[in-house]
């Protein structure tokens, strides 16, 4: 099948589902294939499909929601929410599909690593290039690990950075079960003060985790997934011994591409969220890859209006 298969489409994912207590459904044929979680709501049920469904064309892309339409009506869901990441795809939706607020990103920021490593260094930033060059000397480290003890690191920073700029985090649960998976690995940047170096209150612990970050493998790509840095410590490029270390690995074990998992539009302003760490994954190289957008194709219009109002009303609570 000549299509490019997300992560988040693929067998793999459905167990990791299953490993969460999802119900799922999957489909594969040679024109289409789909992964479809089974949601529930106050209001009733629908069909969610992460950067799915994938078809090779229009007309497969068509069969596809025939028979996504079909399942769903098997379950009585209110809605199908898709992702295709294919634009044109969008030419191709029924009447009854309606633009959702993106959940996966649109845009995503995608860095070519064939090339050897000296093309790849050169093709960053200045900026982020010295901070390669110099970071083992400032005492940082990085390792990889497959331990889910170990995913205590993530949390802790995520539940730090994540109430600093009041954002939702992930449960513990939940990314220790991702990183039982066979697709993701977990890497650390760990802090040893360098001899000789004087210390001061700005200094971290011995032995302290300053960055953390779980990534996936599948096929071609490794992805840049869940992800947290110590901001008491920005002077140290953390962030960039993590995502260098994870690059240079992902090419030595024959992986094409690096996908670093959205940025913000190239129209956005300044005051976007994303604004700042697009600037910073960009400064890796790389190019943009735009996909076509979260949007739902509605099956009962009377309960998709109570959801949308059950929706309005949850995003309000978590603002206040």
């Amino acid at each position: 099948m000549n299509m490019k298969i997300p992560i988040t489409q693929s067998k793999e994912w459905q167990k990791f589902q299953d490993n969460l207590g999802e119900t799922s459904f999957f489909e594969k044929t040679d024109d289409y294939q789909y992964l479809a979680i089974l949601k529930n709501t106050p209001v009733g049920k629908y069909l969610y499909l992460p950067y799915g469904p994938v078809a090779k064309d229009k007309p497969a892309f068509k069969k596809s929601l025939k028979s996504l339409e079909n399942l769903a009506k098997d379950h009585g869901t209110i809605f199908i929410r898709i992702e295709p990441q294919n634009p044109d795809f969008v030419k191709s939706l029924p009447k009854s599909a309606k633009k959702s607020k993106d959940l996966n990103p649109k845009e995503t920021w995608v860095l070519d690593i064939t090339p050897d490593k000296p093309t790849i260094l050169t093709n960053f930033s200045q900026g982020t290039r010295t901070r390669y060059n110099t970071y083992a000397k400032k005492g940082l480290s990085v390792r990889s690990t497959k331990d889910p003890t170990e995913i205590k690191h993530l949390v802790s920073l995520q539940n730090k950075l994540f109430k600093e700029k009041n954002l939702n985090t992930f449960s513990e649960n939940y990314l220790k079960t991702e990183l039982e998976q066979p697709f993701a690995t977990l890497y650390l940047v760990e802090y040893h003060h360098p001899e000789n170096a004087e210390k001061d209150e700005n200094t971290p612990k011995d032995g302290q985790i300053l960055a953390a970050s779980l990534f996936f493998d599948y096929k071609d790509t490794r992805y840049y997934m869940q992800s947290a840095a110590d901001t008491e410590y920005k002077k140290l490029p953390a962030t960039v011994a993590l995502l260098t270390t994870a690059i240079f690995d992902a090419k030595e074990q024959g992986t094409k591409y690096f996908d670093f998992w959205g940025i913000a539009p190239e129209d956005a302003p300044d005051s976007h969220p994303w604004k700042g760490f697009t600037k910073f994954k960009q400064s890796f190289g790389g190019s943009a890859v735009s996909y076509a957008g979260t949007y739902d194709l509605v099956l009962n219009p009377a309960k998709y209006q109570l959801y949308e109002i059950f929706r309005k009303f949850h995003r309000f609570l978590r603002k206040h």
